[in-house]
């Protein structure tokens, strides 16, 4: 309110001044006298003032005469004038109205008419990275790999748009296939941008598919420093990447350098089951059973697992059965009522022939959770009391169709897996495999097979009463019931 009553007050003065200036003018004496071409002209204070006025405007539209002609002449010439700017403006309004509709292309999956769309823009914009950018993508969502490729190369070239060309091209090599100029290409994309995190997915998952342990490793302490992973999962991550080393040790004939990286790979993640079989065995070639035995008792209190058994049973390989079921009280005294602790001392009674103990240690996994395994340790234990064919075969039958129980499963794809590795055969997928239960059995079976127990036994059972002679010394058709792979390992 202030500020616009002192806006009226200043107009009024300057109203005021020029009026009083006017009056004094026409009361003044004098004036001015101007000859042109033998013509006088006399003029007043007044007449003079208002000559002068007169004079300056026209100097002023002469200069800007002139300007509009050397603006003219330089809009000719290619140089920036103000006349270029409008056009420029029109230009950059149009090219971004084409932008936009590039991008709703886009999103609405029209490859092609992005592609338009953005080689329009290219033309009215003077930032060509933004319609290369945009041409690329769409592109690649109209199948155009020809023309997305070029133009990665091209985003290549340009700092600011480097690394997302070199992006996407490591994306193309993927996808044909070539990992090992995929990999080169990712550890590229890492250097120049060490933070992003899909890139340090991918340039991890790539290492460990070449057997690059070394650079995995340095890959994942990047990603510990960036803060992208957590440092518990590190630390184990860490450890798998150690093992797998061990492997590649173990392979090139190193012993002692492999007993090194496995003991360190224990130590890393004391949870890790190759890690503490490969570490536990690395003592036991150095005669350190004490060690061994330490080692893989701290792993069976995490996850008893028949590996952990193998290894344990190595330390002494020369001992009686019955002194090996006393041994393995020690191991399976930190989890006894583990499914594994049961089935490791129900096999172990059966190498002792104690089929009663067997079969108090099995306990009531028979009923609770029946699968190959269980139930070919309950035929050997009917087997080892004397039970008849009929009875034998018919926990053999039912094993046919029994789930497979825990096995190396990838937690990416479910794909099942005989033995532990660090990346997953199916999807490539790094540090996956969990020892689980697969989702759901692996290979069909025909309906009619839940009909096997009955018919075998039955047949058994008709053999047996029309006095075959020698039926208990007959070979049972063990091999013929139940696939090789379906039977349990030992610990003996």
């Amino acid at each position: 309110m202030l500020w616009s009553l002192l806006k009226i007050l200043f107009f009024v003065a300057i109203v005021a001044a020029a009026a009083y200036g006017g009056l004094w003018l026409m009361e003044a004496e004098g004036g001015v006298r101007i000859v042109v071409a033998q013509t006088e002209f006399t003029l007043g204070a007044l007449e003079s003032a208002i000559a002068l006025l007169v004079l300056l405007v026209a100097l002023w539209l002469i200069l800007k005469l002139a300007s509009l002609l050397v603006a003219t002449l330089r809009f000719i010439n290619g140089d920036e004038t103000a006349l270029s700017r409008h056009f420029d403006r029109n230009r950059s309004r149009k090219g971004l109205t084409e932008l936009t509709a590039a991008l709703n292309a886009l999103a609405a999956g029209e490859g092609r008419a992005a592609m338009v769309e953005a080689r329009k823009a290219a033309k009215h914009l003077d930032r060509p990275e933004l319609a290369n950018l945009i041409t690329a993508q769409a592109a690649e969502a109209a199948g155009d790999d020809r023309t997305a490729q070029e133009i990665y190369r091209k985003l290549v070239e340009d700092d600011r748009t480097r690394f997302v060309g070199v992006r996407g091209l490591m994306k193309q090599k993927l996808a044909a296939g070539d990992t090992d100029t995929a990999l080169q290409l990712a550890k590229r994309a890492f250097a120049l941008k060490p933070r992003h995190e899909e890139t340090q997915d991918l340039l991890l998952r790539l290492q460990a598919g070449a057997h690059d342990w070394s650079g995995a490793r340095k890959t994942l302490a990047a990603k510990l420093k960036h803060g992208t992973l957590p440092r518990d999962v590190h630390k184990r991550r860490d450890a798998v990447l150690a093992l797998s080393q061990a492997k590649d040790v173990v392979d090139e004939g190193n012993d002692i350098k492999a007993r090194e990286a496995a003991i360190e790979a224990n130590r890393l993640s004391p949870d890790l089951i190759p890690a503490a079989v490969m570490a536990a065995r690395g003592y036991i070639a150095q005669g350190k059973g004490r060690n061994a035995a330490r080692i893989l008792m701290k792993a069976w209190a995490v996850q008893p697992h028949p590996d952990l058994a193998a290894a344990f049973a190595e330390i002494e390989p020369d001992e009686s059965p019955e002194a090996r079921v006393k041994r393995f009280q020690t191991l399976v005294k930190a989890k006894p009522e583990h499914r594994e602790s049961k089935l490791l001392l129900a096999e172990l009674y059966i190498a002792a022939e104690d089929f009663p103990a067997a079969r108090r240690a099995l306990g009531d996994l028979v009923e609770t959770d029946p699968d190959v395994r269980v139930l070919t340790t309950m035929a050997a234990i009917e087997r080892g009391e004397g039970a008849s064919d009929a009875v034998v075969q018919g926990w053999l039958a039912k094993a046919v169709t029994a789930p497979r129980g825990p096995q190396w499963v990838c937690g990416n794809c479910n794909a099942i897996h005989a033995e532990w590795a660090p990346v997953c055969e199916s999807c490539g997928a790094f540090d996956t495999l969990a020892w689980t239960r697969p989702p759901e059995q692996a290979v069909a079976v025909p309906a009619g097979t839940s009909m096997l127990p009955l018919v075998l036994a039955g047949g058994a059972a008709a053999r047996s009463d029309a006095g075959r002679e020698g039926a208990d010394d007959a070979e049972t058709p063990e091999a013929e019931t139940v696939d090789s792979r379906d039977e349990p390992e030992r610990a003996t």
